[in-house]
């Protein structure tokens, strides 16, 4: 009878099991109203992970936060809504026209949101995604370029953006002046940016360049 194990030959170390390699960070930022929310909804379609710092803020003053109280406390009850929620129109009414009150405020929101964007990559991290995106609208302004791999700006010109606060957003000019003032030049934004999408034409037509855009980040993420 022969020996099965000799048929079998040597036997071989077994490979190591290799962790799969870090995402890509993308991070997503441009001056109010650029066209950064379009992109996003894009990059979500293709099955993209997207986070929103936004949406992020928007949970740390939530009703019961510390954030919100740390709010109040700096702007006093007005900074509540009757149902327990922050007054978002008070508080953006008051701070884009006092930049020290502005500072104070950020110095409240950034860290938090930092750390709930932190959970986020992790838990996005986990299931093996190869690309990772963040939409931070003070990406520049708050010195986050280190975080990011590849960093993209929404570009579009002021009198544009302008109008779409006017109009589509029901601010009046004042208002969506002083808000474009408290960001970033948006020239130089583009100049320190990894890839700038210009938003000069139609909503399909941009949706069309963050088509290719992240089909370019996917290819390089999964390349060997």
């Amino acid at each position: 009878m022969s020996d099965l194990r000799s048929l079998s030959g040597p036997r071989l170390p077994s490979s190591p099991q290799l962790d799969p390699p870090p995402p890509l960070q993308v991070g997503l930022t441009g001056n109010v109203a650029s066209g950064k929310s379009t992109v996003a909804r894009v990059w979500t379609e293709m099955g993209v992970p997207v986070v929103s710092a936004d949406a992020l803020a928007r949970d740390v003053v939530a009703p019961g936060t510390e954030g919100l109280e740390a709010v109040v406390a700096l702007l006093g009850p007005e900074a509540r809504t009757p149902d327990g929620g922050m007054d978002r129109e008070e508080v953006r009414r008051r701070v884009f026209k006092d930049p020290e009150l502005r500072a104070e405020l950020e110095a409240i929101l950034h860290p938090r949101i930092a750390d709930l964007r932190a959970a986020w990559v992790r838990e996005r991290e986990a299931e093996g995604h190869p690309v990772l995106v963040s939409e931070v609208p003070l990406l520049f302004e708050a010195g986050l370029t280190d975080r990011f791999h590849r960093v993209v700006v929404v570009h579009a010109e002021a009198e544009r953006r302008l109008a779409r606060l006017r109009d589509d957003r029901g601010l009046d000019e004042a208002e969506a002046r002083r808000i474009m003032a408290a960001q970033g030049d948006p020239d130089e934004k583009r100049r320190a940016a990894h890839h700038v999408l210009v938003n000069d034409g139609s909503r399909e037509a941009l949706a069309a360049e963050a088509r290719t855009l992240m089909e370019r980040f996917l290819a390089e993420a999964q390349a060997p």
